[in-house]
């Protein structure tokens, strides 16, 4: 799937995009609250100023993703790989951590 299909489906309705293959996509500026991308490969991704607040990203591969000025705000992020991410100036009120890998 690309961005534009996720997009597309999110604008749809649809929250469920478990495990996908997202390795450096370029989600700057997308909406994505309340979208469960549990397990998904996001090493590498632009992710600055994505909207994922109530998120779920357990599991979830963040290796080397740009997050700077993401909205985290209560996403769950328990077990993600957040090693060499950038966090700068991101929402991370109420966000999950447990397990998460640095």
């Amino acid at each position: 799937m690309n961005t534009k299909e996720l997009f597309s489906r999110y604008e749809a309705g649809q929250r469920d995009f478990r495990g996908l293959n997202l390795i450096a996509a370029n989600l700057r500026n997308m909406n994505l609250s309340g979208a469960n991308l549990s397990g998904t490969n996001l090493s590498g991704a632009n992710l600055t100023r994505t909207n994922l607040s109530h998120a779920n990203l357990t599991g979830a591969n963040l290796s080397k993703a740009n997050l700077m000025e993401t909205n985290l705000t209560k996403a769950n992020l328990s077990s993600a790989n957040l090693s060499d991410v950038d966090l700068s100036q991101a929402n991370l009120s109420q966000t999950y951590l447990r397990d998460a890998i640095w």
